[in-house]
């Protein structure tokens, strides 16, 4: 199964039912493919939906976080958790948001070498937190947080997102979720 997408399997995107497959053709006709991540997850078409709509309301919506602040939570707290996937696919979306073609990988190998704002810094330093041990959060995590400007909403969202995509990630490790080759060059070249 060298060639697989899934240790699952992988649904006809004739056979899913019409939302889910409304869904991924808006999804392709927008990037110009479709996201593995969509064809394995609609295995299971609930679940489908319960996972992006989540995953929809906290990366879309309007916050103290800028879409390029949300793909970095993602893509450091993918790469603690060892998610192939999640850093190729999120550190692609980032390399767009942010304009920099290294930025994805320097955060998805060590954030504290990733040469970030204070800000970013304390809000990656919040997340990794949130994704690796998050019975150790604290009063002073949040404290932290507020000294760089963030809001409870925004605390909420860094916190939310983190614990998100560590399930997320755990999926695409227990499924050996594949990236699209699309993804890794993505970004690269201004």
């Amino acid at each position: 199964m060298p060639n697989a997408i899934s240790r699952f399997p992988v649904p006809e995107l004739a056979g899913l039912p019409d939302d889910i497959r409304e869904k991924i053709l808006a999804v392709q006709e927008k990037a110009g493919f479709v996201p593995n991540v969509f064809l394995v997850l609609a295995h299971r078409p609930d679940e489908f939906r319960a996972f992006f709509a989540y995953h929809d309301a906290l990366m879309l919506r309007d916050s103290g976080l800028t879409k390029a602040e949300r793909e970095m939570i993602v893509v450091a707290t993918s790469g603690a958790n060892h998610c192939l996937y999640c850093v190729i696919a999120h550190g692609a979306i980032l390399r767009l948001y942010a304009k920099d073609p290294e930025l994805a990988d320097r955060l998805a190998v060590n954030p504290d070498r990733a040469g970030l704002a204070p800000r970013q810094a304390a809000m990656l330093g919040y997340a990794m937190k949130v994704a690796t041990a998050s019975h150790a959060v604290a009063e002073a995590d949040f404290a932290a947080l507020r000294v760089h400007g963030f809001d409870a909403d925004a605390i909420w969202d860094i916190g939310a997102i983190a614990a998100f995509f560590a399930m997320s990630n755990r999926l695409a490790n227990m499924t050996a979720m594949r990236p699209n080759p699309e993804f890794f060059t993505l970004g690269r070249i201004p």
